[in-house]
């Protein structure tokens, strides 16, 4: 678990440990998964996945909202190699202003 929070915090120095817990949960086993714990900034089928699965369903976000706060964490992610999930659904959070929903 520290691990996911220690990556959450180099993009996001005030991460709270309860929404990155929340997130780790959200996603589960798919973690254990080397391929599945990561995001693919650059497959078009990934961003579609995070956009209709956990921006929709857990954050509430429009199709519209979820593709701008992609867009925004691809930049602030840009030239990160593995972007990891967590950390990905975090800023997405953030960016969006929907931490809250993680509560």
């Amino acid at each position: 678990m520290s691990d996911y929070l220690a990556d959450v915090r180099q993009h996001a120095p005030q991460a709270s440990e309860a929404a990155v817990n929340a997130i780790v949960k959200y996603c589960g086993i798919a973690l254990r998964n080397p391929d599945s714990s990561l995001v693919s900034g650059t497959d078009p089928n990934e961003l579609a996945t995070v956009r209709d699965g956990y921006a929709a369903k857990k954050l509430g976000l429009s199709p519209e909202a979820a593709d701008a706060g992609i867009a925004r964490v691809l930049e602030q992610l840009k030239g990160v190699h593995r972007k990891s999930r967590v950390t990905f659904y975090y800023l997405l959070a953030d960016v969006t202003g929907t931490l809250d929903k993680l509560a």
